[in-house]
């Protein structure tokens, strides 16, 4: 109350002010008294209200922008430039994604994997015995694409997370299993079948390639170099039981050799396919594409 008071006798005394200045004024000259129209003049005055109100005192702006420019700014410096590529190679069909570090270096995650057998040609011999092979494959990998010289030349390291199955069948030759050097009769130890699996739960692997862009945004890519899997282990079976014959030159058909059953014959398969340690060193062969964001 006492505010809005001083403020009408402001304007009181203002209003005042300006109807005297509009009176005339009479001045007196020696004998004579002359009268003067004064003419009034208007004076601003800029009052500073005693309250200033301020529409954003105690508001809470809307971060939304701010909060999400300053985060995409974060994934821009982490991710940039990021990019997605598709594969196929030995280690499979696959997809990566990865996070430029800097200028010349990429964080990778993919997976590669499926039947893939094929690319290794379906089968392969463990000394006198010739397995096909069918392959399931799962590869999930985490590395690092280096460009050493700042161009499409590319190194790459990194770790593999292998689960990869492979199930073998022994192919017989003659009528006979020919295992560390002994002829066993096929139709005594009906099919060899069994799988095998590489030790190694982490495999290092190491490339070398090429990345050439063909537009901003669009590149390809080829990649060589292996994947250290590890030993395998085998497990085989045969299919028949009973007696089992050898095949000794003089007998049609090989003679019974007493105690020995198709699941000796089949562990001795076993033992020679872990001594071929079959893909202990996995080639890496592959190509893709890749789409920048």
């Amino acid at each position: 109350m006492k505010l809005i008071k001083l403020t009408a006798i402001s304007a009181a005394v203002l209003a005042s002010t300006a109807a005297l200045a509009a009176e005339p004024v009479v001045v007196v000259d020696g004998n004579k008294a002359v009268a003067y129209e004064a003419e009034p003049v208007a004076v601003a005055y800029e009052a500073e209200p005693a309250y200033a109100y301020n529409a954003d005192a105690g508001v809470v702006r809307n971060t939304t922008g701010a909060v999400a420019g300053g985060t995409k700014t974060f994934f821009q410096t982490a991710i940039n430039p990021a990019a997605v590529s598709a594969e196929v190679g030995t280690l499979g069909y696959g997809a990566n994604i990865a996070w430029g570090l800097n200028e010349k270096t990429e964080l990778q995650a993919g997976w590669a994997g499926g039947d893939v057998a094929d690319l290794f040609g379906g089968d392969f011999d463990a000394n006198d015995v010739n397995y096909d092979v069918d392959a399931d494959f799962s590869n999930p990998y985490l590395g690092v694409q280096l460009r050493p010289t700042g161009n499409w030349f590319t190194m790459g390291a990194g770790i593999i997370v292998p689960d990869n199955d492979l199930d073998v069948t022994a192919n017989p030759e003659g009528g006979t299993y020919k295992i560390d050097d002994v002829s066993y009769n096929a139709e005594d130890v009906g099919t060899l079948q069994g799988t095998m699996e590489h030790r190694n739960k982490l495999a290092p692997y190491a490339t070398i390639g090429f990345r050439p862009n063909i537009s901003d945004k669009w590149g390809v890519f080829g990649e060589i170099g292996a994947a250290y899997m590890g030993k395998t282990d085998a497990t085989v079976n045969a299919t028949q039981t009973g007696a089992v014959r050898v095949e000794d030159g003089f007998t049609e058909g090989g003679t019974v050799v007493p105690g020995l059953t198709p699941n000796d014959v089949a562990k001795r398969a076993e033992q020679e396919l872990e001594d071929k340690d079959y893909l202990e060193w996995m080639p890496i062969v592959k190509v893709g594409a890749t789409y920048r964001f």
